[in-house]
C-alpha cells in the first residue's frame, strides 16, 4: 500500500498533542517537542508506526478474519460509521456495552433475538399480536438495533480491534487485552501506548487527523480483502472465518438444536422477553 506522506500528516494536524500537564510519560519516545505548553508528536515515528499497523491489519483481513472498529467519541463516530460500513467490517460507535467481548455469548443471544423479531415480521406472527405487544417488541428491536446493529454479522470474537482514543475506550481495550485480542489504536500524548499492540501516535481529537488515520486503516483492510479474493480465485486461499460462519448457519437452518429444540419462538415469548428487558432497564434507571 502507498506510504503516508509526512506533509499529509502535517496538514491534517496529526502532530498536535495535549497540554504538557496532561501528558502520559510513556509517550515520551513519540514526542518531538513542546510549543506553547502543547506537546508536538514526532510525525516521523507516526509514519513508521502507521505503516506497521496498516501492514498487520492487511494480513489479518487477508486471512478472512474480522476487525472490530471502536470509536464512540463525537468527532470520530460518523467517520468510522461511513468508512467501515463500506468495507463490511463490524464497528461500535454508539456505546460500548460492558462485556461485549468478555461476555460475548450474551451479546450473541441479543442479536439472535433481534433476528427472531425480524422473522416474525415476515412470517405474519407480528400481525397476530395486539397493538401493545407490537409496540413493546418494536421498541426493544429499535434499542437493540442502535447498540448492536453494527455488529450483527459478528458471529464470533473479532481477530483485532482498532480503537480511536484508548482513554475514552478503556473498557474495550481492557476486554481485548484480557482475551488476548490484538489491538490497534490512535494514541495521543495523554495515552499509554504500552497498553496497545500497534500504537499509532496521533492527534485523536481533530476530525481531519482521525479521518486520515481511519482512511489508512480501512484502505489496508480493503487491500487485504482484495488479496484474499485473488487467493480464492487462484485456489490458494485457506478456509476463513466467513466460510465457517456459513457452515454454522447452514447447520442451524437444517434443524440443529437451538432454542427449545430448534423450534421457532412464539410471539408471547418474544413479548415476555421484551417486557423483562424493559423492567430491567427501569430498575437500572
Amino acid at each position: 500500500m502507498a506510504r503516508i506522506d509526512f506533509n499529509t500528516l502535517l496538514e491534517a494536524g496529526v502532530h498536535f498533542g495535549h497540554l504538557r500537564r496532561k501528558w502520559n510519560p510513556n509517550m515520551a519516545p513519540y514526542i518531538f517537542a513542546e510549543k506553547k505548553g502543547i506537546h508536538i508528536i514526532d510525525l516521523n515515528k507516526t509514519t513508521v508506526k502507521l505503516e506497521e499497523a496498516a501492514n498487520a491489519l492487511r494480513q489479518i483481513s487477508r486471512s478472512g478474519k474480522k476487525v472490530l472498529f471502536v470509536a464512540t467519541k463525537k468527532q470520530a463516530k460518523d467517520i468510522v460509521t461511513d468508512k467501515v460500513k463500506a468495507i463490511g467490517m463490524p464497528y461500535v460507535t454508539e456505546r460500548w456495552s460492558g462485556g461485549m467481548l468478555t461476555n460475548f455469548g450474551t451479546i450473541r443471544r441479543a442479536i439472535k433475538k433481534m433476528s427472531s423479531i425480524d422473522r416474525m415480521k415476515v412470517d405474519g406472527t407480528f400481525d397476530n399480536m395486539s397493538k401493545r405487544e407490537r409496540l413493546q417488541v418494536s421498541r426493544q428491536r429499535e434499542k437493540m438495533e442502535k447498540n448492536l446493529g453494527s455488529i450483527a454479522d459478528l458471529t464470533r470474537l473479532p481477530s483485532a480491534l482498532f480503537i480511536v482514543d484508548i482513554v475514552k475506550e478503556h473498557i474495550a481495550l481492557a476486554e481485548a487485552r484480557k482475551l488476548g485480542i490484538p489491538t490497534f489504536a490512535m494514541v495521543d500524548t495523554n495515552s499509554d501506548p504500552t497498553l496497545v499492540d500497534f500504537p499509532i501516535p496521533a492527534n485523536d481529537d481533530a476530525t481531519k487527523s482521525i479521518e486520515l488515520i481511519v482512511d489508512t486503516m480501512v484502505a489496508a483492510v480493503l487491500e487485504g480483502l482484495e488479496e484474499r479474493k485473488r487467493d480464492k480465485d487462484s485456489g490458494t486461499a485457506t478456509p476463513d472465518e466467513e466460510e465457517e460462519e456459513q457452515q454454522e448457519a447452514t447447520a442451524e437452518k437444517s434443524g440443529k438444536p437451538g432454542r427449545k429444540g430448534g423450534r421457532k419462538p412464539e410471539a408471547g415469548e418474544v413479548v415476555a422477553e421484551a417486557e423483562a428487558d424493559q423492567d430491567k432497564d427501569s430498575e437500572e434507571a
